[in-house]
């Protein structure tokens, strides 16, 4: 009854595992066609000076033909240009400059005590210059205008009543003072030094330049402008099949492709858009559950990974819409498309980042502009960047696919560049910018993938990479503690790592993996024979049960200390199975050898397992065995390694060791050829040729 609950209790989490699936699924969906603009979609692909290669592409309603955005700055400079800055006109201040004058004048006259028989002359003079200045127009010049001329045309504003001027007929402070300066130096009855400083007091701009009303008259202007130039009429042809696509065919069919949006947004059914966008994005979601059920079964099994996948294909696609629909930012192509296929790769593998990037850049396709442009640099982009970071052994990879990944942009975007414009000169090497911008957003990839990692409890090779430092407080401390043990786990990590390099495997986890499968020896690193180096073996004074036992126990211990220092689940699988559940055979004869007449549970004497279930620990064991057996051997040489190798791998497949760890018996082989090979590099022995 209890065997009939516990099958019933799986097979509930089994069903609930699936519905959870399924709902990730449809939220995914959900989300990322919610964020996608409702829209239909323009079925043609423009491209100019292309080729048309499909049918006679006729008008099916009128429309405007949009102006280029280079017509459009031209028409803009143009009218601009033709809005002059208005001044408004103070007719109060000359009246009273005027009379503010006269007064310094008779104040200063008395003050300097000279004849009242010339004041007249003074007041006069004075009077005139101010009086013509006034008339004519005292302003100063606004630096915007002043940059390109002195002289430039303004439109006066007296009491709403305009008058166009040129500034070349108008005073300036300067010019009033030059002017003067000339009128006074003809007359000899006048100081004209004193009277210049009176009319100097006295000049006040009565011009005064009026910023606000010139730039709505300039915005009114440039919003006034026709966006369009002439009209393309119902059943008129706009390419004909055969024919190249030129830039006025060209502005022709961007026309067109505007005037449908326009009229799809407004008579469209949203329904049916909703319908293909949900159908479209449910078709690829379910492709890429597909892929893992088959392939990556592992992954498929494991909602939280799922779930992980999910989040990022959901959280590019969502941006990308978003980015779309607000416009925000305008160029598509700052956005960091890389990031999803480095992040796939890091914390998966190379083939799935490369399904999951060619499925995202399949959908994003169909809501971006000039879709095979987009498609053509961002699948060779996501392929450059997942090739680029295959085996990742140091940070600095990141920075070097950034580098490679750069390069790959800019070769494509030579290439449609060349194919686009026919012309060298012509290219715009600004519109590169945003590849640029993509790339270095790119890097964000780096913390993401730490973020993951902590919330999914994931291991990355970025965390391996750490773990194998030796410098990392187990390894140090085994170094100093159990060095001989230390030795050892270098030597199986190189065995271990060159094999599953050649067989094809995680060559990072199994280099992991090697180093800390024996850090259970730390607590009594003395009871193991690579530790001991004064010829006193504790082991003679103890029963063989014993012995054994404290052998044994390092597995369980080095499990105890490798989830107290928080290492990663995989590198802890090691540990566990780096012994299988094989006896310890020393131990176990020598006890039946001198112990014949008794009986014992032969449980005793063997490991708690679990056997390797993946290539990886499957070698690690191998690995482990071979090194330790060849530290035996009186005298190495070819035959006599070859024949340890040989001994040990037979042995291992006896025992059944190896049927859960999905090793080939070729890929065997290779491990067998490649052991015997470092082994005797390792002992210095030299090979028969």
């Amino acid at each position: 009854m209890a065997n009939l609950s516990s099958s019933r209790q799986k097979a509930i989490m089994r069903k609930y595992a699936r519905n959870l699936k399924f709902l990730m699924m449809v939220v995914s969906i959900g989300l990322i066609v919610w964020t996608l603009p409702k829209q239909a979609k323009f079925r043609y692909e423009i491209q100019k000076g292309r080729i048309w290669t499909q049918a006679d592409l006729v008008s099916p309603y009128n429309f405007a033909i949009l102006k280029t955005p280079q017509e459009i700055d031209n028409d803009r400079k143009t009218v601009l240009a033709s809005i002059t800055p208005v001044y408004q006109l103070d007719t109060t201040i000359a009246g009273r400059q005027l009379d503010n004058f006269k007064s310094d004048l008779e104040v200063k006259w008395h003050t300097a005590g000279m004849n009242d028989r010339l004041k007249a002359a003074y007041v006069t003079a004075g009077y005139n210059l101010l009086q013509h200045i006034y008339y004519t127009g005292l302003l100063k010049l606004d630096p915007k205008y002043q940059q390109y001329s002195t002289n430039y045309p303004i439109t006066i504003l007296d009491k709403n009543v305009e008058t166009d001027k040129n500034t070349a007929d108008l005073f300036t402070k300067e010019k009033a003072l030059a002017y003067c300066n000339q009128v006074l130096s003809g007359r000899k009855d006048i100081d004209k030094s004193f009277l210049l400083d009176l009319v100097l007091n006295r000049l006040q701009n009565n011009l005064t330049y009026d910023d606000a009303l010139t730039s709505r008259l300039e915005k009114e202007a440039v919003e006034n402008l026709s966006l369009t130039r002439g009209m393309v009429q119902k059943d008129e042809t706009l390419v004909s099949k055969g024919s190249v696509v030129n830039d006025e065919v060209y502005q022709k069919l961007i026309s067109y492709k505007k005037a449908f949006e326009d009229s799809s947004r407004v008579n469209g059914d949203r329904r049916l858009v909703l319908l293909g966008q949900t159908l479209l994005v449910s078709i690829a979601i379910t492709l890429l559950m597909v892929f893992l059920y088959l392939f990556r079964r592992d992954i498929y099994d494991d909602n939280r990974l799922v779930s992980l996948i999910l989040l990022v294909v959901t959280a590019m696609l969502g941006t990308l819409s978003l980015a779309i629909k607000l416009q925000v930012p305008a160029n598509l192509y700052y956005i960091p498309y890389c990031i999803v296929p480095i992040i796939i790769r890091i914390l998966f593998d190379t083939r799935l980042a490369l399904n999951i990037h060619l499925l995202v850049v399949l959908i994003a396709g169909f809501f971006v502009p000039n879709s095979f442009e987009f498609a053509y640099f961002e699948i060779t982009a996501g392929m450059v960047s997942i090739y680029s970071i295959k085996n990742l052994i140091r940070r600095e990879q990141f920075l070097i696919s950034a580098v490679i990944i750069t390069a790959s942009y800019f070769v494509a975007f030579l290439g449609i560049s060349f194919i686009r414009e026919g012309s060298f000169v012509n290219i715009n090497w600004m519109d590169f910018l945003p590849f640029v911008v993509s790339v270095l957003l790119t890097l964000l990839a780096y913390p993401l993938i730490y973020i993951f990692e902590k919330v999914f409890a994931i291991t990355s090779d970025i965390t391996l990479i750490e773990l194998t430092n030796t410098n990392a407080p187990l390894l140090r401390e085994m170094a100093f503690t159990a060095p001989g043990t230390f030795q050892h786990s270098l030597q199986v990590a190189n065995l271990a790592e060159n094999a599953i390099y050649s067989i094809g495997g995680n060559a990072l986890l199994v280099r992991a993996g090697a180093l800390y499968h024996d850090i259970g020896k730390l607590e009594n690193p003395l009871f193991f024979i690579e530790n001991q180096s004064s010829g006193f073996n504790p082991h003679d004074k103890l029963p063989y049960e014993e012995s054994a036992q404290i052998i044994i126990r390092h597995v369980s211990k080095g499990v105890e200390m490798a989830e107290k220092a928080n290492l990663p689940e995989v590198v802890i699988d090691f540990i566990r199975t780096h012994h299988g559940d094989t006896r310890v055979d020393y131990f176990y004869q020598s006890f039946l050898k001198n112990f014949p007449e008794r009986l014992i549970n032969e449980n005793i004497f063997r490991y708690p397992g679990p056997i390797p279930f993946s290539k990886e620990a499957g070698v690690l064991m191998l690995a482990d065995s071979v090194e330790a057996a060849s530290r035996s051997l009186k005298e190495p040489d070819e035959k006599s390694i070859s024949d340890l190798v040989d001994r040990i791998v037979k042995y291992k497949l006896d025992q059944e060791q190896l049927k859960d760890s999905d090793i080939t018996l070729k890929e065997i082989e290779t491990i067998k050829t490649i052991f015997k090979r470092m082994l005797m590099s390792i002992y210095h022995v030299r090979i028969n040729y």
